[in-house]
Order: C-alpha cells, then sequence, then structure tokens
C-alpha cells in the first residue's frame, strides 16, 4: 500500500549529514569523546542546567532515572496511565507497584487532583509525563514531594522546547529524561539525555551508564552497570539538529494551526488544547479526539486513511490494561478518560518538515473522506 503521506516527517539537512560525515572522518566514533560532552555541554546549556548525560536512547533515559532513585519492592510510583510503556517497564524490572492515574479530557494530561489522593507512605517516585506538547502543572506537586521526601522524574521525550510558567520542563523534577527519537523536535535517530539536579546522582548517572566502570583498576565493578553510552556520530547529529530547534517548533506550530483551519467544519473532532496551565503546546503530534456520538472508534478511521494515503497513529494503549500486567499482582483500576481517548483518539502526520502545503493535501484528502 502506497503512504502519500507519512506520519512522521523529519528534518535531515546538508548541514547535518556534513557535521556527521566530518566526526567519522576524524574517527570520532565511540561513546566516550569531545564531542558527545559537547552536545551534553549544549543542552544543558539550553535547559540553563548544570548536569546533561547522554544515553543510548529515551527509553534507557527512563531505567537510568529510576535506577538513580533506588527504587525496589515495597515502592510504589504514581504515573499516568496514558503514556507509552517505557515509562511502565522499569518500574516492573525494578519489582515496584506502578499507581495508575486518569488524564484530563481536554489535555490529556495526567490529573493531578488524583495524583495528590494516591500519595501514600509507600510513595516514592511520581513520573511526571508531559503528553503530545503541553505540560503538566508541577507548581502545586512539588511542594507536597518536597514534604513527604518523594523524588519527581518529569519524562520529556515529547516536550522538548516546551515551557512551563517561563522555565523549560526538565527543569522542575529531580530527574528529567528526553528522547532523540526520529519523530523528536530534534533527532540522533536514537539516543536520549537525563537531566539531574542532584551534582551526585548526576556523577551516579555518568558511571552506571558505562558499565559502571570504578575510579581506579579498569575492568573492577561494585554495582551493576549498563552500556548505556551515545555514540559520537549521533552526538554530531544532535549538535547540528539543535541549531534548529526555534525552526523546528515553529514548523510545528503552523502545521497544527493549518489544520485546525482547514478541518473547522468537520463534526465530531477535539484537538488537544492550544495553551494550558502555563504552556503553549509544541505539538509534538496533531492529535484529536472522535466523538463517540459521531464515529465508533478511531481505529477504523485510521484505517480509512490510510486506504488513501494517509498514515497516522492510535493514541498510546492504556498501561493499566496492558496484558503484560496480568503477571503481577495489582489493584486493578478504572480510568474512563483515559480509555475514551485511547479509543477514540489519533494523530495526523506531522514532524519538523511538514509545510502547508502538504497540510493542505492532507485535509482535503481528509474532507473528502467524511464527507463520502
Amino acid at each position: 500500500m502506497k503512504i502519500d503521506f507519512p506520519v512522521n516527517s523529519f528534518d535531515i539537512s546538508e548541514d547535518d549529514i556534513n557535521s556527521v560525515l566530518k566526526i567519522l572522518r576524524q574517527g570520532l566514533i565511540s561513546g566516550d569523546t569531545s564531542v558527545v560532552r559537547e552536545f551534553e555541554d549544549k543542552f544543558a546549556s539550553h535547559l540553563d542546567v548544570k548536569n546533561a548525560i547522554a544515553v543510548s536512547s529515551g527509553s534507557t533515559a527512563l531505567d537510568l532515572a529510576f535506577t538513580l532513585c533506588n527504587i525496589g519492592p515495597g515502592d510504589e510510583v504514581i504515573l499516568p496511565s496514558f503514556t507509552i510503556a517505557s515509562c511502565l517497564f522499569p518500574i516492573l524490572r525494578m519489582g515496584a507497584t506502578p499507581i495508575f492515574v486518569d488524564c484530563d479530557l481536554d489535555t490529556w494530561q495526567m490529573n493531578l487532583n488524583e495524583v495528590l489522593e494516591k500519595i501514600s507512605s509507600k510513595t516514592k517516585v511520581i513520573l511526571v509525563v508531559h503528553t503530545y506538547g503541553l505540560a503538566v502543572d508541577l507548581s502545586g506537586l512539588i511542594d507536597v514531594c518536597n514534604s513527604k521526601n518523594i523524588l519527581i522524574i518529569e519524562d520529556c521525550s515529547e516536550a522538548q522546547g516546551l515551557q512551563l510558567n517561563g522555565k523549560y520542563c526538565g527543569t522542575y523534577g529531580d530527574i528529567a529524561t528526553f528522547s532523540f527519537y526520529a519523530n523528536k523536535l530534534i533527532t540522533t535517530g536514537e539516543g536520549g539525555m537525563l537531566v539531574a539536579k542532584d551534582p551526585e546522582l548526576a556523577e551516579r548517572a555518568k558511571k552506571i551508564r558505562n558499565l559502571s566502570f570504578s575510579a581506579g583498576r579498569r575492568f573492577i565493578h561494585h554495582e551493576l552497570g549498563w552500556n548505556y553510552r551515545l555514540s559520537s556520530i549521533q552526538a554530531a547529529l544532535g549538535i547540528s539538529q539543535m541549531k534548529k530547534m526555534t525552526l523546528h517548533l515553529e514548523n510545528r506550530r503552523l502545521a497544527a494551526l493549518r489544520y485546525r483551519e482547514n478541518l473547522v467544519n468537520l463534526k465530531g473532532i477535539k484537538w488537544q488544547k492550544l495553551e494550558a496551565s502555563g504552556s503553549r503546546n509544541v505539538f509534538w503530534v496533531n492529535g484529536l479526539v472522535f466523538d463517540e456520538n459521531y464515529y465508533d472508534n478511531a481505529e477504523i478511521i485510521s484505517a480509512g486513511l490510510l486506504q488513501i494515503g494517509i498514515e497516522t497513529r492510535p493514541f498510546f494503549y492504556p498501561l493499566h490494561l496492558q496484558p503484560i500486567l496480568s503477571n503481577y499482582e495489582w489493584e486493578k483500576v478504572k480510568l474512563p478518560t483515559t480509555e475514551f481517548i485511547a479509543k477514540q483518539g489519533l494523530y495526523l502526520p506531522g514532524g519538523n518538515s511538514l509545510n502547508l502545503r502538504t497540510v493542505d493535501k492532507i485535509c482535503e484528502k481528509i474532507l473528502d473522506f467524511f464527507i463520502q
């Protein structure tokens, strides 16, 4: 089946390619070079933080974050059910208990009132996921967590460039994670970054990502480690991509507004908010939810759009309904908003290089599809 409009359009320029070629010609290909450190420094400077640690993916950044929090059996981690499984797997691997919360119908962010209700004496970490381009309002949660000695991990994989009350997301929590997958604001193909406020945590993160080598005699290890390193090739691409962050943000915003303008008369759809709780949407995706009074579910619509060359993606499947959880003992919950938008939501083609002319063509086909 021919796909005329892929769900993601990334932007790899000649400058990006030349940056990678330069590093290759210099023979700087491993994960322990000045190139990787330059990428870390530039990313830290962008956020105005002191410690940024490059890793092999956003998922490994989350693994590393939970490792730094020392969670284990008997500990509880509060997290949204409406997010990707990368947020759940480290919790299960470490033997802790996930406590799922529902999301808001308008913003699709985790319900903070429910978070506060589910905090217990066993709560060790709250994972805050800034979802699909808007921010979770952390202003009140931080004080509560500080008073109860609860750590906050911010997952900013979908929130690069997103500001909350004038500060970048990723600077509020104790630890923050980022992804540089192909559909992100900047990409290294795969790759990620971890930000830690505590300098001791940052140093431990650097050690663990490199097989936990000791400072003295090489090949001696006192704790478990992993190879979570980012290669210099990827770092070179990341450095080049960072120069285009502002351009990518503007392209995504223009495309998102054009979608809304072109499809304004299409009944039974609801877009994510443009702004909410001190944040202005950076449109990681162009997501919309279909009214169930008009449409059975988004999966049927997605299949129909694919037939006319438009690739889409369904919304995240609820974590609290994942089949893997049948292997674990946990309290089953009902989270109606998450279940609803997971069934009725999808996102349209987007990405860093999607232009307005292409958006217009996509919208013409979408309108024809629904009129038929």
